[in-house]
């Protein structure tokens, strides 16, 4: 199965409540008759209502309909409309990786529960697939049980762990780390961080310790902050991802559990309000299932016009 299948399949729940509800929607607006004139407010108003639904978030929806508005002109899909202003969202907030003097440093940020141990085994596995050698850094050592979850991934993808004894210094395992992977000569180093609520400000700073660390060793570093969301929650994960954001220097995110929602249309609202890029997407439980994302695909499986 190709990465536009899979995404599609992830996505299958909210591209269904979507397709379901948007045939209701374009049914007048679309029709050859009724191209002629503006599009009525009635319809507006009931994609505004779909969109919502869909977690796209009140500030993103509000976006998008006046800009669909303004845009219809004779003869348009209001389907393909709605398409492009989605899209022109997700191209404000492309960026390019950061680089810098290697080993590649990626902090791997976010709350428990949201897939995030799991996430960088994946990823450790995607980069190795993809000709690099990373290496992984256990530095949540507050859970023994959280080190030895990662210990399972690192050896499914078949790499290396740094790991200290439970109740270690976080930023001295990471300094630990960093000293392997450039002794080892490896391209990337994945750093775990302890799964922290974002009202603990004990926390936030240790995690600013890290980072004052990481660059010390690395210039640089961390050249990646990869805050885990989970698709789930919707825009309670807003939140948390303004505190990360403001505190730990957040560039990229990463979306787990899209499969399981009905709500993906959260990666809009994440787009949109924060600024910031999704990199992958996380599409089911195997070592396999994280996906580069790309806004293109995850507009056409949102919205191509039958399921």
């Amino acid at each position: 199965m190709g990465l536009f299948d899979r995404l599609k399949q992830g996505l299958s729940r909210t591209a269904q409540q979507i397709s379901a509800r948007f045939d209701d929607v374009v049914r007048g607006a679309d029709a050859p008759e009724k191209r002629t004139r503006a599009i009525e407010v009635e319809t507006l108003e009931a994609l505004e209502e779909l969109l919502i639904m869909a977690d796209v978030g009140v500030p993103a929806t509000t976006h998008i309909v006046e800009a669909v508005g303004r845009r219809a002109r004779r003869g348009e899909s209001l389907r393909q409309l709605v398409s492009e202003e989605i899209q022109r969202i997700f191209d404000g907030v492309a960026a390019p990786i950061p680089n810098g003097v290697p080993p590649h440093v990626v902090l791997v940020v976010g709350v428990n529960g949201t897939g995030k141990t799991t996430t960088i085994g994946k990823l450790a596995n995607q980069f190795k697939r993809a000709g690099k050698l990373p290496i992984i850094c256990a530095a949540d050592t507050f859970r023994a049980a959280a080190v030895d979850q990662l210990q399972i991934w690192a050896d499914r993808a078949g790499v290396d762990m740094v790991r200290a004894r439970e109740g270690s210094d976080p930023a001295a395992v990471v300094f630990d780390a960093l000293a392997a992977g450039k002794a080892r000569g490896r391209d990337l180093v994945l750093v775990d961080t302890a799964g922290r609520l974002h009202t603990r400000v004990n926390l936030m700073n240790e995690l600013d310790k890290i980072r004052r660390v990481a660059e010390r060793e690395v210039p640089g570093a961390p050249h990646e902050v990869l805050l885990v969301l989970d698709a789930t929650v919707g825009q309670n994960g807003l939140v948390q991802a303004r505190e990360f954001t403001s505190v730990a220097g957040v560039n990229g995110i990463v979306l787990t559990k899209l499969d399981g929602t009905a709500k993906g249309g959260i990666a809009v609202a994440i787009a949109h309000d924060l600024k910031v890029p999704i990199r992958f997407v996380g599409v089911g439980e195997g070592i396999d299932d994280l996906l580069p994302f790309s806004a293109k695909e995850y507009v056409d499986a949102l919205f191509q016009e039958k399921w």
